[in-house]
């Protein structure tokens, strides 16, 4: 049966401000949006009769009507709601989607009252992260697949005004299908759990010294050979172009752009054992199953890599819809700089002839970038100023407080800790400007969480490494950083407990947490 979980009311908002305080957070919603007002009244209750209404007829529209029926399942009825056209004359009693003339590209309006639901944003995108609110209002139980309606304890919202749009154009989240293969379901669940909290990029990591995970028809011998194996001599895999075509539809109905990454020129022993050529010896590497770096690289001096490099860029970005393409570029220690450099402005040629424009490591920051180069900052120890300076624009993913894979203490069975141990308010209490002085928000594209997969052999473990510090990540992303304070986000994330246990997520229960 649904049964109606608490909420806690926020007694304290006006328009323009952020909705919480410290005593009575936002309704535990993640992330915090940016204005919540509590309205008279029960709020609305979802009945068998209820139906959701789609104003726009566009297939992006639709499409997120019937996500929001798939959501609330039959918690409210024998059958989930309806979805059907709005009506000229709105009907009570309904939940309804429109596309108005709102600015922000993936801002939208949420209205909760008695008689109707109305969420309302200027663009697809809006509509989607205005859903995913709903969603949270809702009791956690609904993510129940088998709860059933009972009119006893009927499937309430809460009569509330929210008003939201996000800081950051870049929230993302990076998963390393390189290290450990990851089949296409342990993918689409990844993407599935990043969508509730509205991260919108999912980097995937496809290649490294330990396997080739994605089909170059042009250089067969990257998957049958190169991707055989994985860290700890497992089988590995990769994906079909078909797979990976049907992970990027899978995203993109969630609103989740992937952006590939094929990390080059080190980090590439998989390549180098499945092609003797691209060795500058002419010699195939031994495939390789351990987890150091650094030790690889390909031979930047010969055309043939240039040939292969260009093959690859050109399947990888026909099937990618992204504009971006992520060459890595980190930890290489067998070239000297000026190799390094021409290597890395030949490349970004390379990329820019198939049509996409360059994300890479801060390693890239020395090479001439290119206008709407992205440059990912991962070493704490490091600063974005160069990159900034050439015009990049910065994807924050400083490794001491967004690496997922670090462990939370000395205690964590599984990850590693070379960067540090990072607690959930580790994860949360830092900001993207604040990490290099003279960098302003404006030259910041957003921010992203990588999980490095060395040690974690299945999807159970990356969900124990990533929730709850991904959600943390997820907020900076989107809230801005004068409506955080770490005592009142840690309520909010104990309130997901539930909601978290209801998904099947293996997470980590942080002491720190008051979990309900």
């Amino acid at each position: 049966m649904a049964l109606v979980l608490p909420l806690a009311v926020m007694t304290s908002a006006h328009p323009g401000s952020f909705g919480q305080t410290a005593a009575a957070p936002a309704f535990d919603l993640i992330p915090l949006p940016r204005v919540v007002e509590p309205r008279q009244g029960d709020g609305f209750v979802l009945t068998p009769q209820t139906v959701i209404y789609v104003q726009d007829r566009s297939a992006d529209a639709q499409r997120i009507g019937q996500y929001l029926s798939s959501v609330i399942g039959i918690a409210a009825g024998p059958e989930p709601p309806r979805v059907e056209p709005a009506r000229s004359s709105p009907a009570a009693g309904g939940i309804h989607l429109r596309l108005n003339d709102m600015k922000e590209p993936e801002g939208y309006e949420l209205t909760v009252e008695a008689t109707a639901i109305t969420i309302a944003a200027g663009r697809p995108a809006g509509l989607f992260y205005g859903v995913q609110t709903l969603r949270q209002l809702l009791p956690a139980l609904i993510e129940f697949e088998a709860v059933r309606a009972d009119e006893k304890r009927p499937l309430r919202v809460p009569a509330v005004t929210i008003v939201d749009h996000p800081r950051f154009r870049w929230r993302g989240a990076m998963l390393d299908v390189a290290r450990h293969f990851f089949s296409v379901d342990e993918v689409k669940r990844y993407l599935d759990l990043i969508s509730i909290y509205k991260l919108n990029r999912l980097h995937l990591h496809l290649a490294d010294d330990q396997g080739w995970r994605i089909e170059i028809k042009s250089w067969p011998n990257l998957t049958r050979h190169g991707g055989s194996t994985e860290v700890g001599g497992g089988p590995g895999g990769f994906y079909t172009q078909a797979q990976y075509s049907e992970i990027i539809a899978y995203a993109r109905d969630r609103f989740i752009e992937i952006v590939p990454e094929i990390d080059m020129p080190g980090h590439t022993n998989a390549a180098l054992a499945s092609y003797a050529e691209l060795n500058c010896d002419g010699k195939a590497r031994p495939l390789y199953t351990g987890i150091e770096v650094g030790f690889s690289a390909l031979c930047v001096d010969k055309e043939i890599t240039y040939r292969f490099i260009d093959d690859v860029v050109r399947e990888i970005a026909a099937l990618t819809p992204s504009r971006y393409f992520h060459i890595g570029g980190d930890e290489v220690k067998t070239l000297t700089p000026e190799q390094y450099v021409r290597f890395i402005e030949r490349v970004q040629k390379i990329v820019q002839s198939h049509g996409k424009q360059v994300v890479g490591w801060d390693e890239i920051a020395p090479a001439a970038l290119a206008p709407g180069t992205l440059v990912q900052h991962w070493r704490p120890d490091g600063s974005p100023t160069a990159a900034v300076s050439k015009g990049a624009r910065i994807v924050m993913s400083v490794a001491n407080r967004a690496y997922l894979d670090m462990k939370y203490d000395n205690s964590t069975p599984i990850g590693l800790n070379w960067a540090a141990n990072i607690e959930v308010r580790d994860s949360y209490e830092w900001d993207p400007a604040d990490v290099a002085p003279g960098i302003s928000e404006s030259a910041l594209e957003g921010v992203e969480a990588p999980i490095w997969s060395e040690t974690l052999g299945s999807m159970r473990d990356v969900e124990f490494m990533a929730f709850p510090r991904l959600v943390a990540i997820a907020e900076i992303g989107w809230t801005r950083e004068d409506g955080r304070k770490w005592e009142e986000f840690r309520q909010r994330l104990g309130a997901h407990g539930p909601r978290f246990t209801a998904l099947g997520i293996n997470f980590y229960r942080a002491a720190s947490v008051p979990w309900k």
